[in-house]
Protein backbone atom coordinates (compact mmCIF):
# COMPACT_ATOMS: atom_id res chain seq x y z
CA UNK A 1 0.00 0.00 0.00
CA UNK A 2 2.74 2.47 0.96
CA UNK A 3 4.78 1.46 -2.08
CA UNK A 4 1.85 2.23 -4.40
CA UNK A 5 1.41 5.61 -2.72
CA UNK A 6 5.10 6.47 -3.17
CA UNK A 7 5.01 5.43 -6.83
CA UNK A 8 1.85 7.48 -7.41
CA UNK A 9 3.46 10.54 -5.82
CA UNK A 10 6.61 10.11 -7.91
CA UNK A 11 4.61 9.77 -11.12
CA UNK A 12 2.53 12.82 -10.22
CA UNK A 13 5.67 14.82 -9.59
CA UNK A 14 7.14 13.77 -12.92
CA UNK A 15 3.97 14.72 -14.75
CA UNK A 16 3.82 18.12 -13.05
CA UNK A 17 7.47 18.68 -13.88
CA UNK A 18 6.94 17.70 -17.50
CA UNK A 19 4.01 20.08 -17.94
CA UNK A 20 5.91 22.90 -16.23
CA UNK A 21 8.67 22.69 -18.85
CA UNK A 22 6.85 22.53 -22.17
CA UNK A 23 10.00 22.86 -24.25
CA UNK A 24 13.64 21.95 -23.97
CA UNK A 25 14.43 25.67 -23.92
CA UNK A 26 12.09 26.12 -20.96
CA UNK A 27 13.73 23.21 -19.14
CA UNK A 28 17.12 24.77 -19.74
CA UNK A 29 15.96 28.07 -18.28
CA UNK A 30 14.55 26.26 -15.23
CA UNK A 31 17.84 24.44 -14.64
CA UNK A 32 19.78 27.66 -15.13
CA UNK A 33 17.64 29.55 -12.63
CA UNK A 34 18.10 26.80 -10.03
CA UNK A 35 21.86 26.94 -10.57
CA UNK A 36 21.85 30.72 -10.25
CA UNK A 37 19.84 30.57 -7.03
CA UNK A 38 22.29 28.04 -5.58
CA UNK A 39 25.22 30.19 -6.60
CA UNK A 40 23.64 33.28 -5.03
CA UNK A 41 22.98 31.36 -1.81
CA UNK A 42 26.61 30.25 -1.60
CA UNK A 43 27.91 33.80 -2.20
CA UNK A 44 25.36 34.94 0.41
Amino acid sequence: MIRKFIIACAMGGLMLGATACNTVKGAGKDIQSVGQAGSDAIKG
